[in-house]
């Protein structure tokens, strides 16, 4: 097993602390390294690939891919939250990470050059809620927890645009996209949809944690 990075400087009461669905994340992605390597085993052509975390949060998962997974890739982690922008980055330099990483502030998949991601990973805010968190609000009282955490309607609001937009978010040629889910976020559903849209979609693993069950997808354009 590869060591979980450390974020023993991170600030929980302004960036979401790694927990369950985090650790699923390492221990897939781990699990998903020949299928990486092969994919992109031949730099040669295409380049070294660009990775992306939406919504990187305290950075434990890209740090974590740059370390282990594809240490020759090019990183970039998104997020609306600022604290998390500077978190991320932290957490790469405290754990001896590439100097190929950067972060942007922004919103979801603003921003991004069209076609241009190679690796997606998205762990996203997916418990049902009534209401999202309010831009307006986290400005003027610095809490950005909610954007980590609510995902409106069964969850799905923010992953929603993300899979609309995905066609349109990764590359032509080896474009591969991560997404965790919840149960109540009706994966099979969102599997069967997305496939009749001309994706390969596979499950990778999926764990219980308490009451619920978390999933991670893998999305690849046929």
């Amino acid at each position: 097993m590869f060591p979980t990075p450390s974020t023993s400087h991170a600030d929980y009461d302004k960036v979401y602390e790694p927990s369950e669905d985090t650790f699923l994340f390492l221990d897939l992605l781990q699990e998903e390294l020949p299928f990486l390597q092969r994919r992109f085993s031949d730099l040669s052509i295409l380049g070294s690939p660009l990775v992306l975390e939406l919504g990187s949060g305290s950075g434990v998962v890209v740090t974590f891919f740059h370390n282990h997974i594809l240490p020759d890739a090019l990183f970039l982690g998104t997020d609306i939250n600022p604290e998390a922008c500077k978190t991320a980055l932290e957490t790469s330099k405290v754990n001896n990470g590439t100097r190929y990483f950067d972060v942007l502030r922004t919103n979801i998949c603003d921003s991004l050059r069209p076609n241009s991601i190679d690796v997606l990973l998205f762990n996203p805010p997916y418990v049902p809620a009534d209401t999202l968190g309010s831009y307006e609000s986290s400005v003027k009282s610095g809490d950005w927890l909610d954007f980590a955490l609510l995902g409106g309607e069964d969850g799905m609001r923010i992953t929603n645009v993300v899979l609309d937009q995905l066609d349109n978010i990764m590359s032509r040629e080896r474009g591969v996209a991560y997404i965790l889910f919840c149960f109540r976020n009706k994966p099979d559903e969102v599997s069967q949809a997305m496939r009749a849209k001309g994706w390969t979609v596979t499950k990778i693993g999926e764990r219980k944690v308490r009451w619920e069950i978390l999933s991670i997808l893998r999305f690849e354009k046929e």
